[in-house]
């Protein structure tokens, strides 16, 4: 069963629990999540750029890309994912700085025809705009990131299909894209 769950602390942090089941293999899972790169491509509604900033060590650890991220609201984050375990078949540690400020995990676990992904994320909002509103609206803050990983599974499904056709790729239809605003626009802002 999919869903998030959140737990919460002081006004500006945040630990949130995310489960995606999706069909296929940990091998394709990986394929997907593990490059960062591609982030922009098969789940736009969130990550809207991504720059290489630090190949990192052999094992991939150190391994660093700026991040231009949103959510269902019309704010975008900048922040840097920092690779702190290699990625491999079981999962990864990853940390946040900038907007975004915690540490992160990725797991998978093959359940029949499916993989199990969970994500755990402990962050502290670093963006003054979150950390003067989310004494009042954490609660928003959090839907909005539910919001998020709602249409990360859905991009990663869709993803998985195209990626499997055979036949005709064009028929699986497109990710979900940004809300409110044309993507060239949240691209530039803040440059």
């Amino acid at each position: 069963m999919a869903g998030s769950t959140s737990k919460t602390s002081k006004s500006t942090d945040y630990e949130f629990q995310t489960v995606w089941r999706v069909a296929g293999t940990r091998e394709e899972v990986v394929d997907v999540l593990g490059d960062a790169s591609t982030l922009p491509q098969w789940w736009p509604a969130v990550y809207l750029d991504v720059t290489p900033v630090s190949p990192g060590k052999p094992d991939g650890t150190g391994n660093a890309v700026d991040l231009h991220t949103k959510g269902w609201f019309p704010y975008t984050l900048r922040w840097r994912l920092t690779l702190t375990e290699p990625v491999s078949l079981h999962g990864w540690t990853f940390t946040g700085t900038g907007d975004l400020n915690g540490t992160g995990a990725w797991k998978f676990e093959t359940d029949g025809p499916e993989v199990v992904v969970t994500n755990g994320w402990r962050v502290s909002t670093a963006k003054p705009l979150l950390r003067r509103l989310s004494w009042l609206l954490k609660p928003a803050f959090s839907a909005n990131h539910h919001w998020a990983m709602a249409r990360g599974e859905e991009s990663l499904k869709l993803e998985l299909r195209r990626r499997r056709s055979t036949t005709d790729r064009a028929s699986v239809p497109p990710p979900p894209g940004p809300t409110f605003t044309s993507r060239r626009n949240l691209t530039q802002e803040g440059r």
